[in-house]
This record gives structure tokens, C-alpha cells and sequence, in this order.
């Protein structure tokens, strides 16, 4: 596997990660400070994975 392929592999792992601790973040949430720092990872994570996933498929052309 190229170094390319495997940053990309990563980068989508990482942004699985994100999406774990964002919803368990908003399960243990006990402020709106907290909430809008959940949401940013949350949302940052989602526009993360697609971007990957896209690359990936470009990849594999």
C-alpha cells in the first residue's frame, strides 16, 4: 500500500474516532461550551471521513 493510500486510511480512522468521542462527549455534556465543542468535532469529523472516502475511491481508479 502507497503512503498516500495509508494517510488516507488514517485520516478516516481518525475521523471514526472523532465521531466516537463527539457522541459520547454529547452524552456526558453538562454545558453549552461543551455542546458547541462537540458539535465542531462532530461536524469537522463528517466533512473529514467524505473527503477521505472520496479520495480514496479516486485512489482506487
Amino acid at each position: 500500500m502507497k503512503a498516500c493510500d495509508k494517510n488516507i486510511q488514517s485520516a478516516i480512522k481518525l475521523s471514526k474516532q472523532m465521531i466516537e468521542l463527539a457522541t459520547k462527549g454529547y452524552s456526558e455534556c453538562r454545558d453549552t461550551g461543551c455542546m458547541i465543542l462537540y458539535g465542531v468535532i462532530l461536524d469537522s469529523a463528517y466533512k473529514m471521513k467524505k473527503i477521505a472516502e472520496n479520495e480514496k475511491k479516486l485512489h482506487q481508479r
